[in-house]
């Protein structure tokens, strides 16, 4: 599979094993988090490139890393471009919005979104939707995500601010 931009394997791994697991033990990847370890909370959510090209919201603690094999993975840890010695260069738009919003509080389910939310403005770029919607395209698309400290007016509003100040992802007014 593909991680972050980076072949990985073959690792000889245990059948059972977790892609969360996989991703903190094995590739010391450890800004994805597990919450509830049942797939309800979206902690763990990544994103898996499917065979169309299309993102994909995948929970890790539910999954076993046998599930991602031949696919393109992308963790939190790189949804921000970086050079290659590692450094920054760029926060991704949904992280910049993110911080401009003060999207967080303890920050634990904070990957999670910036996860789904990168996989919504995806589906966007492919299915735009009407200005009238965008608050429920938000809701349907995150708001299964739970966020312990109550943040979820910033998630959305830093979500509508990348959908509606990125070209494309709103149909154009007949």
């Amino acid at each position: 599979m593909v991680v972050n931009g980076a072949e990985v394997g073959p690792v000889e791994v245990d059948e059972y094993t977790s892609m969360l697991d996989f991703l903190q033990e094995y590739l010391n990847l450890t800004g994805t988090k597990l919450g509830c370890g049942i797939g309800v909370c979206r902690s763990c959510t990544i994103v898996v490139e499917g065979q169309d090209g299309a993102l994909q919201p995948i929970r890790s603690c539910i999954n076993n890393v046998g599930r991602f094999h031949g696919t393109k993975v992308t963790t939190i840890e790189g949804q921000a471009e970086r050079n290659s010695d590692g450094e920054l260069l760029e926060l991704s738009p949904v992280q910049q919005a993110f911080l401009r919003n003060y999207s967080f509080q303890c920050g634990w389910c904070t990957a999670g979104f910036v996860n789904g939310a990168t996989a919504l403005i995806d589906r966007l770029r492919r299915e735009p939707v009407s200005a009238n919607d965008v608050e429920q395209v938000i809701e349907e698309a995150l708001g299964d995500h739970i966020c312990r400290c109550t943040g979820y007016v910033r998630y959305f509003r830093a979500v509508r601010e990348v959908i509606e100040s990125t070209p494309g992802l709103l149909k154009e007014v007949e």
